[in-house]
């Protein structure tokens, strides 16, 4: 799917403007063939207003407590998501510097599989997808349906013959003990 994103913003006087309206490459990694990282906006701190469009700075995938991201990722059939001979450290170099903190939160042991101190709110946009929680329990997710995630361990899986897009934003929770 091409991602295209308009970003709006206001002039001293407070006429609102069109800032940006482009088409937005995709990031994709050698160790997730066919997965896709659209980064449209965030933030790393509540957001104020009126905003002049530019956008802020948000270095990590995932937000800290009280930031923010919007995006979408696409996930391809799990029958395209081999991987071949790719050098291990190489790619996790890459996951790294165009993901930042994306592997912190990954659980090596069972691949896919992660937790992050974020509310989640994704919709299905195209495609189906199975969402994974602990012990197992799935649910069958498709073009529509959308998932509040509550900072919840769990993982994606796409077991259809067609790619997955899922709009997600990501609001930066504090997780308490």
């Amino acid at each position: 799917m091409d991602i295209h994103c308009v970003v709006t913003g206001q002039t001293k006087s407070g006429k609102s403007v069109i800032i940006r309206n482009t088409p937005v490459q995709p990031i994709s990694l050698a160790l997730l063939p066919g997965y896709e990282f659209h980064r449209l906006w965030g933030s790393d701190s509540i957001p104020e207003l009126p905003c002049d469009g530019t956008a802020p700075p948000h270095p990590r995938y995932f937000p800290p407590t009280n930031g923010f991201r919007f995006g979408f990722f696409t996930i391809p059939p799990d029958a395209r998501t081999s991987v071949d001979q790719i050098g291990t450290a190489s790619a996790l170099e890459e996951i790294q510097e165009k993901l930042p903190g994306m592997i912190d939160v990954l659980e090596l042991d069972h691949p896919g599989m992660h937790t992050t101190d974020t509310v989640d709110f994704d919709v299905i946009v195209a495609g189906e997808v199975h969402l994974e929680l602990d012990d197992g329990v799935e649910v069958l997710l498709k073009a529509g349906d959308c998932v509040i995630q509550n900072g919840t361990r769990h993982a994606w899986h796409n077991r259809s013959s067609e790619k997955c897009v899922i709009a997600v934003t990501l609001v930066g929770a504090e997780r308490k003990p």
